[in-house]
């Protein structure tokens, strides 16, 4: 299919009718937004919220993360109204409200969350399809990286096919992994037991304004893990079919995936008691709806997980390789990344992505923890985007760009205000290893960034550019030493 699917910011397709069939509308968008979101993270969700707090914290790392989250998404959907001819989502609105290289730094850190997540996704599926096949028990042996190989370039075919063909391909997965968790959450429901979920609420020696915040701080990691994706049908605006649609598709998944999250972990609980849950095997609902009723229940969790990974690993894939393409367009990346193939695939920077992907893959014969090391650096790597999305909401709403003379602007800038602190919150939670690790690979981007400049005729950087990539080039200095003098663990 040869097609050619315009990038014009009107959010239709043109005259000619194949153009308008080519394009997503609001049952893709959403499908898109939901199966990013909902991908292996919720089915170990309630042991990697359980690691670090009890019963009452969670709920506390809830409530903000709702909050947190729910004004992040309703940000993008006011944004994409006031900003239509933004079609890059997270990374033009940094670049509108902040300037170029902030920009670049947020499509960079976005597209390394979004491979990154990739390679935790690879460690979950081949961990479930141990439990039907043990040659691939653990998820983290050469077997498991034998066959994570093949499904990266299968997943990377088939999105050369054309973006229409994989989002198609994405509903099915969506509705299909949505099947086994609503049968996790309507079975536990009959073997909730409040003793486990109120066992030890608030932690050894009860309550204590110290140990709840540090319990809710760890959560926050693994919560906007599974949050991110949020932005999905952002990311493709460019190839929505109706610009509306966008921010529609962004509060529908988000609410109704904030409501599957919050079942999820309160019946998990529910079923055992903390340390149980925590030490759970991978995937953890697996192991506890087998505690419930039995092995067939493993088998329904571990079978649903890998048809959500799949899909989830096609929903990032898709966004991965689209967020270097648009910036490429943008002059933001260099052009390399622009090149698409006659399915208007963006051939390049899919094949940088997933070779990256390819290279990160062999950590799993070094490590003992990848899909919780890799999550983490995927959850750090996409603060930034997420924080400068926030402040750019602040931005539109306070400057009143995009609204009608006399348009009432105060519950926008509140929505920005609470996305803001949100953002800041998450860094802060991240802690200064994650942090350091992620500068590592922010630092090396600015060679990106130079390359892309000179491209469009600007052969030096501006005093402020320079300061900014200083301080990442100094802090990725820091990250190497503390590495290698053991204080930061990579695997």
């Amino acid at each position: 299919m040869s097609t050619k699917i315009a990038h014009d910011s009107s959010g239709t397709a043109g005259v000619q009718p194949e153009k308008k069939d080519r394009r997503l509308g609001l049952g893709a968008l959403t499908a898109l937004v939901v199966g990013s979101m909902i991908g292996g993270g919720a089915f170990n969700l309630a042991a990697d919220l359980a690691q670090g707090a009890n019963a009452g914290a969670i709920l506390i790392g809830w409530v903000i993360t709702g909050i947190g989250i729910i004004a992040l998404g309703l940000s993008f959907q006011n944004l994409t109204m006031r900003r239509p001819d933004l079609d890059g989502g997270v990374y033009s609105y940094a670049r509108a409200g902040f300037g170029q290289f902030v920009g670049f730094n947020s499509a960079w850190g976005y597209w390394l969350s979004a491979w990154l997540g990739n390679v935790a996704y690879a460690t979950l599926l081949f961990s479930s399809v141990g439990y039907f096949f043990p040659i691939f028990e653990g998820g983290q042996n050469i077997a498991s990286i034998i066959g994570a190989s093949i499904m990266l370039w299968l997943v990377h075919s088939l999105i050369l096919r054309g973006i229409h063909e994989a989002s198609m391909i994405n509903i099915i997965t969506t509705i299909a992994k949505l099947v086994p968790i609503f049968a996790f959450i309507t079975i536990t429901l009959f073997f909730f037991n409040l003793d486990n979920f109120t066992f030890d609420f608030w932690g050894q020696g009860g309550f204590s304004w110290g140990s709840v915040r540090d319990q809710v701080v760890s959560t926050m990691l693994v919560t906007l893990w599974v949050f991110i994706g949020v932005e999905g049908a952002v990311v493709l605006s460019g190839r929505a079919r109706k610009r509306s649609d966008v921010g529609k598709a962004t509060v529908i998944g988000l609410l109704g995936t904030l409501i599957i999250y919050l079942l999820i972990s309160v019946m998990s609980l529910g079923l055992m008691n903390p340390e149980n849950v925590a030490s759970a095997s991978q995937p953890a609902m697996a192991y506890l709806l087998e505690s419930a009723v039995g092995p067939w229940g493993a088998m329904l969790i571990n079978g649903g997980l890998v048809i959500s990974v799949l899909g989830a690993w096609l929903g990032w894939t898709l966004l991965a390789a689209e967020i270097p393409f648009v910036a490429g367009k943008d002059g933001v990346f260099p052009k390399w990344f622009t090149k698409e193939n006659k399915n208007n695939a963006p051939a390049n920077a899919l094949w940088l992505t997933n070779g990256l992907i390819q290279l990160f893959l062999f950590t799993f014969l070094f490590s003992d923890a990848a899909y919780n090391f890799a999550f983490s650096l995927a959850s750090s790597a996409i603060l930034i985007p997420y924080a400068f999305s926030a402040f750019y909401q602040v931005k539109v709403a306070k400057n009143g760009i995009g609204y009608n003379a006399g348009e009432r602007r105060t519950r926008d800038l509140i929505i920005g205000a609470v996305a803001s602190i949100y953002g800041i919150w998450l860094i802060y939670a991240a802690g200064i290893d994650y942090l350091l690790l992620t500068t590592l690979l922010y630092a090396p981007g600015t060679l990106l960034y130079i390359k892309a400049q000179r491209e469009n005729g600007i052969k030096t950087l501006t005093k402020t550019e320079w300061i900014v990539a200083s301080i990442l080039t100094v802090l990725a200095i820091l990250a190497v030493v503390r590495i290698v003098s053991g204080n930061i663990s990579v695997f």
